[in-house]
């Protein structure tokens, strides 16, 4: 990316940001909030983690998370193409694109279930929740931008005076451009969380893991 074309993405996010500051704060505080939700859920129905671990096991996530984490580039290529495929555009995108804020709510559902699935259940695995906190504030702005992007697409296609059009089908185009203004610093944010998420889980478990629980 260019400087300049790096310049007019950080001053179109800025811009959006600011004119939706409020639906910006409101789906921050609603992505967080949701995992940490799940999370609690899970440290006091300690069986809602382990049905999530069980599922997880049955359909190989976790089999493959064991199998790609020795190779943290293959690993963060993977992490990367679901983050943007799966959540971003199954999840978040295209549900909003057909029924508007729908793709919201899927989301929400998503993030109680991610809290949830978080809860450690060994001494290693509440060390892997040091550097993973980091991978979860990465990603989730990352999920936060989309959010912002889908729920404009929703207004402006209900209320195409709020973007400054009449008829429906502009506010909803009008939508769409906000929604690909925020998708690349999205896609940036999702680039950098696969690679954190991959090289810690490598590099930074085990040796943390051996200072902080050493007899």
């Amino acid at each position: 990316m260019t400087p300049p074309v790096g310049r007019s993405v950080v001053r179109g996010l800025g811009q959006i940001v600011r004119r939706e500051s409020r639906a910006y704060l409101v789906l921050n505080l609603s992505a967080y909030g949701l995992v940490v939700l799940g999370f609690a859920l899970g440290l006091v129905f300690p069986g809602l983690t382990d049905a999530r671990i069980s599922a997880m096991e049955a359909d190989g996530t976790a089999g493959l998370v064991t199998r790609l984490v020795s190779s943290p580039a293959l690993f963060a290529l993977t992490i990367l193409a679901v983050n943007v495929l799966r959540l971003s555009l199954l999840t978040l995108v295209l549900p909003s694109l057909v029924v508007p804020f729908a793709g919201l709510a899927i989301f929400g559902a998503w993030a109680v279930q991610t809290g949830i699935t978080l809860v450690p259940s060994t001494g290693e695995g509440w060390v892997a929740l040091i550097p993973h906190s980091v991978t979860l504030l990465i990603e989730l702005q990352a999920y936060v931008l989309p959010l912002l992007g889908s729920f404009l697409v929703g207004k402006y296609w209900l209320r195409p005076g709020a973007a400054g059009v009449e008829r429906h089908r502009d506010g909803y185009r009008r939508g769409l451009q906000q929604l690909g203004t925020l998708a690349v610093p999205a896609l940036a944010l999702l680039v950098i969380g696969a690679a954190w998420e991959a090289a810690s889980l490598r590099y930074l478990v085990h040796p943390l893991s051996q200072w902080l629980l050493a007899p």
